[in-house]
């Protein structure tokens, strides 16, 4: 008997699954949610924590490197005005030692026509000014170590200059015809060497002064703002391709502020580096010019008293007496062109004088201390010279160290905004950070 099988038991139905709570995301959904906002297709995964934490390092770093170059440029800035106001003064100071020794020859070679011994006073100003001299060869080396070479050099020239000097005088006071050789000797000793290494200094101190004068940094400042802002509007950019945000207030914000600084900052340096141009063809050059026409005149003057020594041969000085007085005329200020003017006219005459067979009338007319004179009208000159030339060289270098506090605030602010900047920064990247979360 065949066995009944047993029947099949019926499958049992598959549960269907539980679809989610309205407005409850599963992994999924939010994956795919992540991929639709940042357009990428469904299905992939980027890990923008780690893009969050780059980009804020992106544009921290941004910014305080911001805060540390503007502060930098603007210090280096501060620091060549400073600069320059120093090699101005070291400038002028040398065009002083330059001055006060030809004024030195100047008044020598003048005492030198009167024979015997030369009025006491005449002789106080000739030693004041060799004096002068030595104590500004002294205070220059100390101001700039880069000229104390050639300084050194010059106070061996000085020296020799006023050796020489001595034994002419000494020999002119006896009667010795070779005093004037002497003369003539140290005259020319000091238009050779002392005055090759004057110009030299010159040279080298004005290189000094007009290079620091253009070291405001103002195109430096202004291409490190518009990078960084440039590099904040980049992290902006790439934050706003996965956030559904066009702008991020922190980084706005951060981006703002390193506006106003870069700004401002520009703005000051343009109108510094503008006011060292005027400056320059200002009061600097009026300095250095009236300086050269000092020089040139008592140049001129020595030349006035070499020619009459020479007694009818002294053609050559007279005719390095127009070289001295066409620069001198040249270089002299509108206030004292009149007053070299009249020295010239002085000359004149006793040039008319000697030319004349009036000798002892030419030298009393070159050596009288009197109104009329020559020496008169040319240390009238002089006078009213030294006092343009000091107050042009106080406002050049007044004007070059006004701006310190100005330079220093701008150096605080720039650093405390990079760091605000970072911190607004780290602010808006933080907001999609949590967004994110």
């Amino acid at each position: 008997m065949s066995q009944a099988q047993a029947p099949t038991p019926a499958p049992v139905p598959r549960a269907a699954p539980v679809p989610a709570p309205p407005g409850v995301a599963t992994a999924a959904t939010r994956v795919d949610l992540r991929a639709r906002l940042a357009g990428r297709p469904t299905g992939t995964t980027e890990d923008v924590p780690r893009l969050l934490t780059r980009w804020q390092a992106i544009a921290v770093a941004t910014c305080v490197a911001f805060g540390v170059l503007a502060a930098l440029f603007q210090l280096l800035a501060w620091q060549a005005t400073g600069r320059a106001a120093d090699n101005t003064e070291q400038l002028v100071r040398v065009q002083q030692i330059q001055s006060s020794l030809f004024r030195a020859d100047a008044l020598a070679t003048n005492a030198f026509l009167i024979g015997g011994l030369e009025p006491a006073d005449q002789r106080a100003e000739y030693d004041a000014a060799l004096d002068m001299v030595l104590r500004q060869i002294t205070d220059a080396a100390e101001a700039q170590p880069a000229d104390r070479e050639a300084l050194a050099a010059l106070n061996t020239e000085v020296a020799a200059y006023a050796t020489t000097n001595a034994q002419a005088r000494d020999n002119n006071r006896q009667g010795f015809p070779v005093g004037a050789e002497y003369l003539k000797g140290a005259s020319a000793g000091l238009r050779t060497d002392a005055v090759r290494i004057l110009q030299s200094l010159v040279r080298a101190n004005t290189e000094r002064a007009d290079t620091e004068l253009d070291g405001q940094n103002t195109l430096p400042l202004f291409l490190t703002g518009a990078v960084a802002i440039l590099l904040l509007w980049w992290v902006n950019r790439q934050m706003a391709r996965r956030f559904r945000r066009a702008i991020n207030k922190g980084l706005a914000v951060a981006a703002l502020m390193i506006l106003v600084v870069t700004l401002f900052g520009t703005f000051v340096s343009a109108q510094r580096s503008g006011d060292n141009d005027d400056l320059r063809a200002g009061d600097f050059a009026l300095a250095l010019d009236e300086a050269s026409a000092r020089t040139a005149a008592n140049d001129a003057k020595a030349n006035e008293s070499l020619r009459l020594i020479a007694r009818g041969s002294g053609d050559a000085y007279e005719s390095a007496w127009t070289t001295a007085a066409d620069k001198a005329g040249g270089a002299s200020s509108p206030e004292t062109l009149p007053l070299w003017e009249a020295y010239a006219a002085r000359h004149a005459e006793v040039v008319s004088l000697d030319e004349a067979g009036s000798w002892d009338d030419a030298v009393a007319e070159a050596t009288t201390t009197e109104a009329g004179g020559s020496s008169q009208a040319l240390d009238a000159f002089d006078s009213a010279s030294q006092q343009v030339i000091d107050d042009a060289a106080f406002r050049t270098t007044d004007s070059l160290r006004s701006g310190a506090f100005t330079a220093l605030m701008l150096v605080s602010v720039s650093l405390l905004v990079g760091l605000a900047a970072a911190g607004a920064a780290t602010w808006g990247i933080a907001q999609r950070r949590r967004e994110y979360a």
